[in-house]
C-alpha cells in the first residue's frame, strides 16, 4: 500500500514540485547559516596547515644545502692537503734541478698550487659564511613552525568547539535535505543546483517581495506575477534565472496587505471634507 501511495517525481503538480524546492532551499540555507557560523576558521586553519608544510619543505632545504656547503669544505680542504703534500715535494725536487727550466717550471707549479690553496681558502669562508647564514634561517624557520603549530591549536580547538555544537543540527538538516532531493525530479534538482551555485547568496530558488524578484530585487511584471501565482509552471526571474514562488507558497505574509487601510482612511476624509 505505501508503495502505491508514494507518488514518482515526475508525477508531480508543479505546485508540488515548487514546494518541495522551496523547502529543500530552506533547509540548505539552514547549513549554510551554521557554516557561517564557523567563519574563516576554517580557512584559517587550512592555511596554517599549508603555511607549517612550506616551512617544514624550506628546513628540509636548507638541512640539504648545509650537508652540500660542509661536504664541499671537506673536499676544498682535502684538496689543499693534496696541494700541500705536492708542495713540499716539489720544493725537494728543486734542490736537484739541473738547469734554470727545470727550476723555473717547478717554481710554477709550486705557485699555481699555492694560488689554487688561496682560492680554496676563500671558497671554504665563503662556504662557512653561508652555512652561518643557512643556520639562521634554520633557527628562524623552527621558530615560525612553532609559534604557527601553537596558532593551528587553537585555531583547531576553537572550530572543532564549534563543530561539535551544531554537528547534531546539521546531520539532521542534511539528512532532511537528502529526503527533499528523493521527492525533486532529476532535471528540476540540477537545474536548481546549479542556479544555487552561480548566485552569490546561495538563493536558488526565491519569493516575490514587493513586485520584485526576492534575489535580485528586480521588479517583476505583472503577468508573470499573476503567472507565479497560478503556480501552473516553473517561472524563473528573467534577470538573475532563479526561480520564484509567491509568498502563499512561501508561508510568508504577502506584503502591501496593510497598506489598504491607510488609502480607505484618506478617501473617507475625502468624502467628509466633500
Amino acid at each position: 500500500m505505501a508503495r502505491e501511495k508514494a507518488k514518482s517525481p515526475t508525477d508531480l503538480s508543479v505546485e508540488e514540485k515548487l514546494k518541495n524546492l522551496y523547502s529543500l532551499q530552506v533547509k540548505l540555507t539552514e547549513i549554510d547559516h551554521i557554516k557561517t557560523l564557523r567563519g574563516e576558521l576554517p580557512l584559517e586553519v587550512q592555511d596554517l596547515e599549508d603555511e607549517i608544510e612550506g616551512l617544514t619543505i624550506r628546513i628540509e632545504k636548507i638541512n640539504s644545502d648545509i650537508v652540500a656547503m660542509k661536504r664541499e669544505v671537506n673536499e676544498r680542504r682535502g684538496t689543499i692537503e693534496v696541494n700541500n703534500m705536492n708542495i713540499e715535494r716539489f720544493k725537494s725536487q728543486m734542490d736537484a734541478v739541473r738547469n734554470n727550466r727545470e727550476y723555473d717550471s717547478l717554481s710554477k707549479q709550486i705557485e699555481y698550487l699555492e694560488l689554487d690553496n688561496q682560492l680554496n681558502e676563500k671558497k671554504i669562508g665563503e662556504c662557512n659564511e653561508r652555512v652561518e647564514q643557512k643556520n639562521e634561517e634554520l633557527r628562524n624557520c623552527h621558530e615560525n613552525i612553532q609559534e604557527r603549530r601553537t596558532d593551528l591549536d587553537i585555531k583547531k580547538s576553537e572550530l572543532d568547539e564549534i563543530i561539535a555544537e551544531t554537528k547534531a543540527e546539521e546531520e539532521k538538516l542534511r539528512e532532511e535535505a537528502k529526503n527533499l532531493e528523493c521527492t525533486i525530479e532529476p532535471r528540476l534538482l540540477s537545474a536548481f543546483k546549479r542556479i544555487r551555485k552561480n548566485s552569490r547568496n546561495g538563493l536558488g530558488v526565491v519569493y516575490v517581495q514587493r513586485d520584485a524578484c526576492g534575489g535580485c530585487f528586480n521588479k517583476i511584471p505583472p503577468q508573470r506575477q499573476l503567472d507565479v501565482r497560478m503556480r501552473k509552471k516553473v517561472i524563473v526571474c528573467e534577470y538573475c534565472g532563479r526561480i520564484m514562488v509567491d509568498a502563499e507558497l512561501a508561508g510568508v505574509t504577502p506584503s502591501g496587505v496593510a497598506e489598504e487601510k491607510p488609502k480607505r482612511r484618506r478617501s473617507i476624509r475625502k468624502k467628509d471634507a466633500e
